[in-house]
């Protein structure tokens, strides 16, 4: 099992920030969590709004509490609301459905983190989770 350290974690956000950049995208929060759910590393570009970190960390955190992507997460969401109102609760409302939360896979299979990113589209917050988790040696979990 490959380990989520400080270093890996500044990576993903490095090359998310980078293709964000790349790509022209808003400015972003993006958020590294372990497998506990637990924060390794935050950055909110300059032009983000104050808000988006916490954004950024309930797609994050949904993805790693769930084990599965916040986009899978908003599909279950419409499927399935009255589960997704208890989950809501359980949570304490820290579960944010829509895309841009990903986990990160490490070799076997196993989750070991997850990255939560928020800022522009979900789509494009995605692209930028799944970019940075690869060059970080790790599988996304979209």
């Amino acid at each position: 099992m490959s380990e989520l350290t400080l270093a890996k974690a500044n990576t993903i956000i490095e090359i998310a920030l980078a293709k964000a950049a790349e790509q022209k995208f808003k400015p972003l929060a993006v958020v590294v969590l372990d497998a506990g759910g637990h924060t390794i590393a935050l950055q909110r570009q300059d032009g983000a709004p104050f808000m988006r970190h916490e954004v950024a960390a309930g797609k994050a955190f949904g993805a790693i509490a769930m084990g599965s992507s916040s986009r899978a997460l908003g599909q279950a969401a419409i499927e399935r609301p009255h589960f997704f109102q208890g989950l809501a609760g359980v949570s304490g409302g820290r579960i944010i459905p829509v895309p841009g939360g990903v986990l990160i896979r490490d070799a076997s299979g196993a989750a070991v983190g997850s990255v939560g990113i928020s800022g522009d589209t979900s789509d494009n917050d995605e692209a930028a989770a799944v970019a940075g988790i690869e060059a970080a040696g790790f599988t996304a979990g979209v």
